[in-house]
């Protein structure tokens, strides 16, 4: 099991375009709270709701795309999603060049753009998984977060300096862009994909919304992962608002600065997910999932030391760089153990599930954490969640559990 192995011309088309949507999303790294900062004269609280708002309201709307999305060819579901999210993104410099541009409009494409994602995320795992021979989806899932991580390296960099020399629609257009090309990267894939067979009632039950919930929920090992996961990415992102304002304000650091503090560690994901693959070989799935958890969660407590000048940015270099590369070794081992103890026809629902309930954590940590800020401070804040997050192992699985065999599968397809 290595990172060298050969997974096939459609894989690289797949790969392909995961790459160039994901540079695209790099590019665009802030440019909607800068829209509404520099073009919409938004205020603080606007710029949280227009954050809050698209991960919480589109995690809403996605609810009823799993089981829409389960019983339907996925890779024109994947096709259509970037369309959607491409079309979408075109709206706001269209809506610019024509004087009509609107916090509202930005509200609606957040929600838009992120409701898709979800879509989009769950049916790339169910075409993957029926794409990549099983002994070869870490690998495939390896590829996936490294590339995630050398977009978040070199994405919000040059995207900072396109909006410095071309105005803040420029990377909101290129990411636009960049969904056009994945959409054609899937198309080139080639091939049939079977229409999946729909067991039972025609039409889409009240019930099967919440399927992907009961079936994680009843895993005995998938059930503490989801909890950790919704959980620990809660706080980690509930944070990053707080870290801005302390960095960039009572700390005084450049934005410049604020940029190579966070991006240039995000090379630890590379490592990290260039590294899952050998470590599972060596220890197993498991033991490198618990390990890489426990450590993840050691990290970002240290960020409430943080001081001004180079050792406060030595500081948080470190730290981020220790907690990225744990969490480049974590997904996407966690990404394979999901898909293998998901059955065929569950995992769109599964994903889903799991999509929509990180998204609505983060929304609704981020909420309280600005609260808990403007009654405790920012430091104080992160302090807290750093604490929290040390507690998060003790949601991990200690055990390992045997996946399922083909009675357990068939008995939970009845």
């Amino acid at each position: 099991m290595t990172g060298r192995r050969a997974l096939g011309r459609q894989f690289g088309w797949l790969w392909a375009a995961f790459v160039v949507s994901s540079y695209g999303t790099g590019l665009r790294f802030g440019a909607f709270p800068m829209i509404a900062v520099l073009v919409l004269h938004s205020g603080p609280t606007q710029v949280a709701a227009l954050a809050a708002a698209g991960r919480a309201v589109g995690a809403l709307v996605a609810v009823p795309l799993g089981p829409w999305v389960e019983f339907r060819r996925k890779r024109p579901v994947m096709v259509a999603m970037d369309l959607i999210r491409c079309a979408a993104l075109l709206s706001v410099p269209a809506a610019f060049a024509l004087g009509r541009l609107s916090f509202a409009q930005l509200l609606v494409v957040s929600v838009a753009v992120a409701t898709a994602d979800i879509a989009f995320r769950a049916a790339s795992g169910a075409y993957l998984k029926g794409l990549v021979p099983p002994e070869d989806l870490l690998v495939a899932n390896g590829r996936f977060e490294s590339t995630t991580w050398t977009a978040t390296v070199v994405g919000p960099p040059l995207g900072g300096a396109a909006i410095g020399m071309f105005g803040p629609m420029t990377t909101v257009v290129a990411d636009a862009v960049s969904y056009l090309l994945s959409a054609l990267g899937l198309r080139a894939i080639g091939g049939t994909e079977p229409r999946p067979a729909r067991a039972g009632a025609a039409r889409l039950r009240a019930g099967e919304l919440l399927e992907g919930w009961r079936y994680v929920l009843a895993h005995a090992t998938l059930r503490p992962l989801f909890f950790n996961a919704i959980v620990v990415n809660g706080l980690i992102m509930a944070t990053e608002p707080l870290l801005a304002v302390l960095l960039l304000g009572p700390l005084g650091f450049a934005p410049w600065q604020y940029g190579l503090a966070f991006a240039a560690p995000c090379v630890g994901g590379l490592v990290g997910s260039r590294l899952a693959p050998r470590l599972v070989a060596r220890f197993g799935q498991h033991k490198v999932m618990f390990s890489a958890g426990v450590l993840r969660a050691c990290w970002p407590v240290g960020l409430a030391f943080v001081r001004p000048g180079v050792p406060g940015l030595v500081l948080i270099m470190v730290v981020q760089f220790g907690l990225v590369t744990c969490c480049g070794l974590f997904n996407p081992v966690l990404a394979t153990y999901r898909l293998d103890h998901t059955p065929s026809d569950r995992v769109v629902r599964t994903l889903t599930a799991w999509s929509v309930s990180s998204s609505a954590a983060i929304a609704a940590m981020t909420a309280v954490w600005g609260l808990l800020a403007a009654l405790t401070g920012p430091r104080t804040a992160i302090a807290v969640a750093g604490v929290l997050l040390l507690a998060t192992p003790l949601l991990l699985p200690r055990r390992e559990h045997a996946p399922l065999d083909t009675r357990e599968q068939a008995a939970s397809v009845t």
